[in-house]
């Protein structure tokens, strides 16, 4: 199962009106993929249950729940009548919002959940280059900027939906199969520059 979060910081620091605008688009996050209560998208960690820190909901039909999201912070730095937007993109795991219930720890739903967390850093990387192939201006950037974050959050429900329908949250072992390639192929087809 899933659960999305989206974050949104907007730090502005405006001065005079520019004469040149630029946009850097960055990823959030460092070496180290722990934040606090996130974890951040790294390729090479993958999830274990001790990251799965929530505490279950027992009226739940799920065995367990993967708490992930993206988000942005948004800066606005100017200098010599140039003015540059630095947009940082996150992808992120929350490890209190996840939970497992008891005795329901195996690799096989491990693995379901890690997918919910892959699908989470596909779109998060669909969304990065968006917005790194997006002509922002100093007169559109907030609305251009809102509008493609909002088709990427409903692309992100709109696959983890899938991911758990078609799967019936895992239940249908050939059709997890085949999910699990089509997220190994996804994951293993991103292009990140």
């Amino acid at each position: 199962m899933k659960r999305f979060l989206i974050s949104f910081l907007f730090i502005l620091f405006c001065g005079s009106v520019y004469a040149q605008f630029y946009t850097r688009v960055e990823w959030a996050g460092g070496t180290d993929p722990y934040k606090g209560d996130s974890i951040y998208y790294d390729p090479g960690y993958k999830l274990s249950w001790k990251d799965f820190k929530g505490q279950p909901d027992m009226n739940s039909v799920a065995a367990a729940i993967t708490s992930s999201g993206f988000g942005y912070t948004m800066a606005m730095n100017s200098r010599n009548n140039k003015a540059t937007l630095v947009i940082k993109v996150s992808c992120f795991f929350t490890t209190r919002g996840s939970w497992v219930k008891k005795g329901m720890r195996s690799d096989y739903a491990l693995l379901h959940e890690q997918h919910h967390f892959d699908i989470t850093y596909i779109v998060t990387c669909r969304f990065f280059q968006k917005l790194k192939n997006t002509a922002f201006t100093r007169d559109n950037y907030s609305e251009l900027l809102d509008r493609i974050n909002r088709a990427y959050y409903e692309e992100l429900e709109t696959l983890q939906n899938e991911y758990d329908g078609q799967t019936r949250n895992g239940q249908l072992k050939d059709v997890q199969l085949a999910w699990n390639k089509k997220i190994d192929g996804m994951l293993a087809a991103l292009v990140i520059n």
